[in-house]
Protein backbone atom coordinates (compact mmCIF):
# COMPACT_ATOMS: atom_id res chain seq x y z
CA UNK A 1 0.00 0.00 0.00
CA UNK A 2 1.22 3.48 -0.90
CA UNK A 3 -0.05 6.76 0.55
CA UNK A 4 0.31 9.62 -1.95
CA UNK A 5 0.88 13.03 -0.36
CA UNK A 6 1.05 16.50 -1.89
CA UNK A 7 4.13 18.65 -1.28
CA UNK A 8 3.99 22.05 0.37
CA UNK A 9 4.82 25.56 -0.81
CA UNK A 10 6.89 26.03 2.34
CA UNK A 11 10.06 24.06 3.03
CA UNK A 12 12.81 23.84 5.61
CA UNK A 13 16.17 25.31 4.73
CA UNK A 14 19.41 23.43 5.11
CA UNK A 15 19.92 19.72 5.50
CA UNK A 16 22.72 17.31 6.31
CA UNK A 17 22.67 15.45 3.01
CA UNK A 18 25.01 15.77 0.05
CA UNK A 19 23.88 17.89 -2.91
CA UNK A 20 21.13 16.58 -5.15
CA UNK A 21 21.83 13.48 -7.23
CA UNK A 22 18.93 12.98 -9.63
CA UNK A 23 19.88 9.40 -10.42
CA UNK A 24 19.68 8.49 -6.72
CA UNK A 25 15.99 9.39 -6.47
CA UNK A 26 13.35 6.67 -6.50
CA UNK A 27 11.51 5.86 -9.74
CA UNK A 28 14.46 6.26 -12.14
CA UNK A 29 12.09 6.27 -15.11
CA UNK A 30 11.45 9.91 -14.15
CA UNK A 31 15.11 10.99 -14.27
CA UNK A 32 15.03 12.66 -17.68
CA UNK A 33 11.70 14.34 -16.96
CA UNK A 34 13.19 15.69 -13.73
CA UNK A 35 16.25 16.94 -15.57
CA UNK A 36 14.07 18.79 -18.07
CA UNK A 37 12.03 20.58 -15.38
CA UNK A 38 15.16 21.52 -13.43
CA UNK A 39 16.71 23.04 -16.54
CA UNK A 40 13.57 25.03 -17.32
CA UNK A 41 13.37 26.31 -13.74
CA UNK A 42 17.03 27.34 -13.73
CA UNK A 43 16.61 29.23 -17.00
CA UNK A 44 13.53 30.98 -15.64
CA UNK A 45 15.38 32.05 -12.48
CA UNK A 46 18.03 33.86 -14.49
CA UNK A 47 15.49 36.69 -14.80
CA UNK A 48 14.31 37.91 -11.40
CA UNK A 49 11.18 39.70 -12.60
CA UNK A 50 10.02 36.91 -14.90
CA UNK A 51 10.64 34.27 -12.25
CA UNK A 52 8.75 36.19 -9.58
CA UNK A 53 5.75 36.48 -11.91
CA UNK A 54 5.84 32.84 -13.00
CA UNK A 55 6.19 31.56 -9.44
CA UNK A 56 3.70 34.12 -8.03
CA UNK A 57 6.20 35.50 -5.52
CA UNK A 58 6.07 38.81 -3.72
CA UNK A 59 9.20 40.98 -4.01
CA UNK A 60 10.17 40.05 -0.44
CA UNK A 61 9.64 36.29 -0.90
CA UNK A 62 11.35 36.29 -4.29
CA UNK A 63 14.77 37.03 -2.80
CA UNK A 64 14.97 33.83 -0.76
CA UNK A 65 12.98 31.57 -3.08
CA UNK A 66 14.95 32.45 -6.21
CA UNK A 67 18.19 31.94 -4.29
CA UNK A 68 16.98 28.44 -3.41
CA UNK A 69 16.21 27.65 -7.04
CA UNK A 70 19.59 28.90 -8.22
CA UNK A 71 21.33 26.60 -5.73
CA UNK A 72 19.42 23.41 -6.58
CA UNK A 73 22.56 21.54 -7.62
CA UNK A 74 24.78 22.65 -4.75
CA UNK A 75 22.60 23.10 -1.66
CA UNK A 76 22.32 20.40 1.03
CA UNK A 77 19.49 17.90 0.96
CA UNK A 78 17.24 16.17 3.46
CA UNK A 79 14.56 13.44 3.19
CA UNK A 80 11.47 14.67 1.35
CA UNK A 81 9.18 13.80 4.26
CA UNK A 82 11.26 16.15 6.44
CA UNK A 83 11.80 18.92 3.86
CA UNK A 84 8.20 20.12 3.62
CA UNK A 85 6.44 22.26 6.22
CA UNK A 86 2.98 23.85 6.27
CA UNK A 87 -0.36 22.66 7.63
CA UNK A 88 -0.28 19.03 6.46
CA UNK A 89 3.34 18.43 7.42
CA UNK A 90 3.01 20.26 10.73
CA UNK A 91 0.16 17.86 11.54
CA UNK A 92 2.32 14.89 10.47
CA UNK A 93 4.99 16.04 12.96
CA UNK A 94 7.58 13.62 11.62
CA UNK A 95 10.13 14.71 14.22
CA UNK A 96 7.89 13.25 16.96
CA UNK A 97 7.52 9.78 15.46
CA UNK A 98 9.07 6.64 16.86
CA UNK A 99 11.38 4.47 14.80
CA UNK A 100 8.62 2.07 13.72
CA UNK A 101 6.36 4.81 12.36
CA UNK A 102 9.31 6.39 10.55
CA UNK A 103 10.18 3.05 8.96
CA UNK A 104 6.59 2.64 7.78
CA UNK A 105 6.73 6.09 6.21
CA UNK A 106 9.85 5.03 4.34
CA UNK A 107 8.05 2.01 2.96
CA UNK A 108 4.63 3.46 2.23
CA UNK A 109 4.71 7.24 1.60
CA UNK A 110 5.21 8.88 -1.79
CA UNK A 111 5.33 12.68 -2.06
CA UNK A 112 4.39 14.32 -5.34
CA UNK A 113 6.75 17.20 -6.17
CA UNK A 114 6.14 19.59 -9.06
CA UNK A 115 9.92 19.68 -9.61
CA UNK A 116 10.88 16.03 -9.14
CA UNK A 117 7.62 14.21 -9.80
CA UNK A 118 6.92 11.26 -7.50
CA UNK A 119 9.55 10.77 -4.80
CA UNK A 120 9.80 8.39 -1.86
CA UNK A 121 9.67 9.68 1.71
CA UNK A 122 13.42 9.21 2.17
CA UNK A 123 14.56 10.63 -1.17
CA UNK A 124 17.07 13.41 -0.51
CA UNK A 125 15.90 16.70 -2.02
CA UNK A 126 16.96 20.36 -1.72
CA UNK A 127 14.73 23.28 -0.84
CA UNK A 128 13.07 24.77 -3.94
CA UNK A 129 10.08 26.76 -5.14
CA UNK A 130 7.82 25.35 -7.86
CA UNK A 131 4.11 24.56 -7.70
CA UNK A 132 1.76 22.47 -9.82
CA UNK A 133 0.36 25.65 -11.39
CA UNK A 134 3.66 27.48 -11.92
CA UNK A 135 4.35 28.64 -15.49
CA UNK A 136 7.71 27.65 -16.89
CA UNK A 137 8.86 28.94 -20.28
CA UNK A 138 8.07 26.45 -23.06
CA UNK A 139 7.00 23.77 -20.58
CA UNK A 140 3.52 23.01 -19.27
CA UNK A 141 3.89 21.01 -16.08
CA UNK A 142 0.66 19.07 -16.46
CA UNK A 143 1.44 18.00 -20.01
CA UNK A 144 5.03 17.22 -19.09
CA UNK A 145 4.38 15.17 -15.96
CA UNK A 146 0.99 13.48 -16.29
CA UNK A 147 1.89 10.51 -18.46
CA UNK A 148 5.32 9.87 -16.90
CA UNK A 149 3.99 9.90 -13.32
CA UNK A 150 0.93 7.87 -14.32
CA UNK A 151 3.17 5.12 -15.72
CA UNK A 152 5.04 4.95 -12.42
CA UNK A 153 1.82 4.69 -10.44
CA UNK A 154 0.51 1.98 -12.77
CA UNK A 155 3.66 -0.06 -12.12
CA UNK A 156 3.29 -0.04 -8.33
CA UNK A 157 1.63 -3.12 -6.79
CA UNK A 158 -1.00 -2.88 -4.09
CA UNK A 159 -3.47 -0.16 -3.13
CA UNK A 160 -2.79 3.49 -3.96
CA UNK A 161 -4.45 5.88 -1.49
CA UNK A 162 -4.40 9.35 -2.99
CA UNK A 163 -4.28 12.19 -0.45
CA UNK A 164 -2.95 14.72 -2.96
CA UNK A 165 -4.78 17.90 -3.88
CA UNK A 166 -6.58 17.80 -7.21
CA UNK A 167 -3.89 20.01 -8.76
CA UNK A 168 -1.17 17.49 -7.99
CA UNK A 169 -3.37 14.52 -8.82
CA UNK A 170 -3.63 15.98 -12.33
CA UNK A 171 0.18 15.79 -12.64
CA UNK A 172 -0.01 12.02 -12.19
CA UNK A 173 -3.47 10.46 -12.63
CA UNK A 174 -4.23 7.27 -10.74
CA UNK A 175 -4.50 4.04 -12.72
CA UNK A 176 -8.05 2.83 -13.29
CA UNK A 177 -8.23 -0.09 -10.91
CA UNK A 178 -10.38 -0.80 -7.83
CA UNK A 179 -7.56 -0.31 -5.33
CA UNK A 180 -6.43 3.12 -6.59
CA UNK A 181 -8.64 5.67 -4.85
CA UNK A 182 -8.74 9.44 -4.32
CA UNK A 183 -9.61 10.52 -0.76
CA UNK A 184 -12.20 13.19 -0.01
CA UNK A 185 -11.87 14.70 3.46
CA UNK A 186 -15.05 15.82 5.19
CA UNK A 187 -16.34 16.80 8.62
CA UNK A 188 -19.76 16.00 10.03
CA UNK A 189 -21.58 19.12 11.17
CA UNK A 190 -24.07 19.47 14.00
CA UNK A 191 -26.81 18.80 11.45
CA UNK A 192 -25.28 15.45 10.56
CA UNK A 193 -24.31 16.57 7.07
CA UNK A 194 -20.84 15.75 5.69
CA UNK A 195 -19.14 18.82 4.27
CA UNK A 196 -15.88 19.13 2.40
CA UNK A 197 -13.11 20.94 4.24
CA UNK A 198 -10.80 23.69 3.05
CA UNK A 199 -7.94 24.69 5.33
CA UNK A 200 -8.71 21.82 7.71
CA UNK A 201 -8.47 19.37 4.81
CA UNK A 202 -4.67 19.48 5.02
CA UNK A 203 -4.59 19.25 8.81
CA UNK A 204 -6.94 16.27 8.71
CA UNK A 205 -4.80 14.46 6.15
CA UNK A 206 -1.66 14.97 8.19
CA UNK A 207 -3.24 13.79 11.44
CA UNK A 208 -4.80 10.78 9.71
CA UNK A 209 -1.54 9.61 8.16
CA UNK A 210 0.29 10.04 11.46
CA UNK A 211 -2.36 8.03 13.32
CA UNK A 212 -2.21 5.30 10.71
CA UNK A 213 1.59 4.99 10.71
CA UNK A 214 1.86 5.06 14.48
CA UNK A 215 -0.82 2.39 14.95
CA UNK A 216 1.12 -0.48 13.38
CA UNK A 217 1.72 -2.19 10.03
CA UNK A 218 -0.49 -0.84 7.26
CA UNK A 219 -3.34 -3.05 6.03
CA UNK A 220 -2.89 -4.88 2.75
CA UNK A 221 -6.29 -4.07 1.21
CA UNK A 222 -8.60 -1.09 0.89
CA UNK A 223 -11.36 -2.82 2.88
CA UNK A 224 -8.94 -3.57 5.72
CA UNK A 225 -7.67 0.03 5.60
CA UNK A 226 -11.24 1.32 5.98
CA UNK A 227 -11.80 -0.97 8.96
CA UNK A 228 -8.48 -0.05 10.60
CA UNK A 229 -8.94 3.69 10.08
CA UNK A 230 -12.47 3.58 11.45
CA UNK A 231 -11.26 1.66 14.52
CA UNK A 232 -8.69 4.43 15.10
CA UNK A 233 -11.46 7.04 15.13
CA UNK A 234 -11.05 8.11 11.51
CA UNK A 235 -14.17 6.85 9.70
CA UNK A 236 -13.18 5.86 6.18
CA UNK A 237 -15.48 4.36 3.57
CA UNK A 238 -15.61 3.67 -0.12
CA UNK A 239 -18.00 5.91 -2.06
CA UNK A 240 -19.20 4.04 -5.15
CA UNK A 241 -19.09 6.02 -8.39
CA UNK A 242 -22.91 6.06 -8.84
CA UNK A 243 -23.28 7.67 -5.41
CA UNK A 244 -20.80 10.35 -6.44
CA UNK A 245 -22.27 10.91 -9.86
CA UNK A 246 -18.84 10.20 -11.27
CA UNK A 247 -16.96 7.54 -13.20
CA UNK A 248 -14.90 5.93 -10.43
CA UNK A 249 -15.05 5.14 -6.73
CA UNK A 250 -13.44 7.35 -4.10
CA UNK A 251 -12.83 7.18 -0.37
CA UNK A 252 -14.48 9.49 2.14
CA UNK A 253 -12.46 10.29 5.28
CA UNK A 254 -14.31 11.88 8.18
CA UNK A 255 -12.23 14.10 10.46
CA UNK A 256 -13.08 13.34 14.10
CA UNK A 257 -15.02 15.98 15.98
CA UNK A 258 -16.82 19.04 14.71
CA UNK A 259 -14.57 21.63 13.09
CA UNK A 260 -15.55 25.32 12.88
CA UNK A 261 -16.22 25.16 9.14
CA UNK A 262 -18.71 22.33 9.67
CA UNK A 263 -20.95 24.13 12.13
Amino acid sequence: MRLLLPPSETKRDGGAGAPLELTALSFPALTEARRTVMGALERLCADDAAAARALTLSPKAAVAELARNRALRSSPTMPAIERYTGVLYDALAVEEWGADARARASAHIIVHSALFGLVAADDAVPAYRLSHDSRLPDLRLRAHWAEANARVLESLPGPLIDLRSEGYAALGPLPRRPDALFVRVVAIGDDGVARALNHFNKKGKGEFVRALLEAGPLPASVDDLCAAATALGWPLRRLPAPELGGKRDELELVVPGTLPSAR
